[in-house]
């Protein structure tokens, strides 16, 4: 197994590379690469670990760190190299924002479900706009394309963020901000 091969979970698994991804494919693929790979049935040189594997599929199942591996593989800024969200997103939510807390204090647990079922849409729309994106990109892909689909992970991002701070367990002191 090579380098490349340890950093692409969609060649760790044998699946295709693309966003849009058969989650059975995946079950199978997995299922599949971990009894060839075993050490008995292949040997210790060959064999990968299975925690490799595990990697991968896990990966490959969640919609946002797939598109973000995807992104990667594709040469596309990382979070880190491009904070930028889409034009007007960040003012449109610093209004939702104030919408949510309002609502809260007024109406409590009710208002908080409503605004948690708003961010579930919302979580929805940006995974399928991601998705006609990466469809849509080309073989090649233009850097600009790629820090399209960047600024709308990044946008993604804060939508979890958001349904995260929903919850009424939500504990900042706690909370993963990575």
């Amino acid at each position: 197994m090579t380098q490349e091969q340890l950093q692409n979970p969609f060649e760790t698994l044998g699946v295709a590379c693309s966003y849009r991804i058969d989650r059975e494919k995946v079950e199978r693929a997995y299922l599949t690469r971990l009894a060839t790979s075993h050490p008995d049935a292949v040997g210790e040189s060959t064999a990968i670990d299975p925690a490799t594997l595990n990697q991968a599929r896990t990966l490959l199942l969640d919609d946002e760190q797939r598109a973000v591996r995807l992104l990667d593989i594709l040469g596309g800024p990382t979070s880190s190299a491009c904070k930028d969200l889409p034009d007007g997103f960040l003012m449109d939510m610093m209004m939702q924002r104030q919408e949510i807390e309002e609502a809260i204090e007024s109406g409590g647990d009710a208002e908080r479900e409503e605004w948690e079922n708003w961010g579930i849409q919302q979580r929805r729309d940006y995974r399928e706009r991601v998705a006609d994106m990466f469809d849509q990109i080309d073989p090649e892909p233009r850097q600009d394309d790629l820090r399209a689909i960047r600024m709308e992970l990044n946008a993604w991002r804060y939508i979890e963020r958001l349904i995260e701070q929903l919850d009424p367990e939500y504990d900042p002191s706690r909370a993963d901000f990575s």
